[in-house]
This record gives structure tokens, sequence and C-alpha cells, in this order.
């Protein structure tokens, strides 16, 4: 089994979503939501409305894989404002359940 790039980007749907959907409707709803291709390459995340479920749907060069999460206990510390677009370490803290008011990054020298 592989999984997305480490290049691909992250797009977090942080409104409900109905967890019922496969991978044609998630798929539609990247169109809809994101405005992108669900071939690009990129991660999709949706979250159910009782953030108690995490979808996450990209496309695996032949096509599409589907992940998914359900927690027997708590919820997803997942806001409903913010970009869509988000990067690796913050899905990693909605998935461990960290709850983060504020995130600042410390500014980091960048070899171009």
């Amino acid at each position: 089994m592989t999984g997305p790039a480490a290049t691909a980007r992250i797009f977090l749907k942080r409104g409900a979503t109905d967890m019922r959907k496969g991978f044609d409707g998630l798929s539609g709803l990247v169109y809809e939501a994101f405005g992108r291709e669900p071939t690009d390459g990129s991660l999709f995340v949706f979250v159910s409305r009782r953030r108690d479920m995490i979808k996450a749907l990209y496309w695996d060069r032949d096509g599409f894989a589907l992940w998914s999460k359900r927690l027997e206990r708590g919820r997803f510390a997942v806001s409903a404002e913010g970009s869509p677009e988000i990067g690796r370490a913050e899905l990693a803290l909605i998935l461990e359940g960290v709850t983060a008011c504020v995130i600042r990054r410390s500014p980091r020298w960048r070899f171009q």
C-alpha cells in the first residue's frame, strides 16, 4: 500500500460532510468545495457533522484511495474557520486529537 506523496498538498473541508459518501460522492465534493481536480495528487480530508469521523481521499496513480478513521470517544479538533489548505503537521495534530488554539511557527532560515 502506498500513500500520497510527501509533497502532496492537503485540503480540509471544514464544514460537515455526509460520511455515507464513497469514492464518487467525495470526488464530486472536491469539485464543489475546493474547485480542484480530484486526480491532481492532493489529499482531500472530510469531517463528519459530529466530528467523530474523518475520511481522506487521494488519487494513487491508477485509482482513488479512501482512508477513514472513526473515534469511539471524543471529537476531532477541527475549527470551522480557516484556510482549506493545511500542512502535514496540522493534519497530524488533528488526527492525534491535539487542540491548538493558535499555531504559530517560529521563523526559520531557508536556503534557496
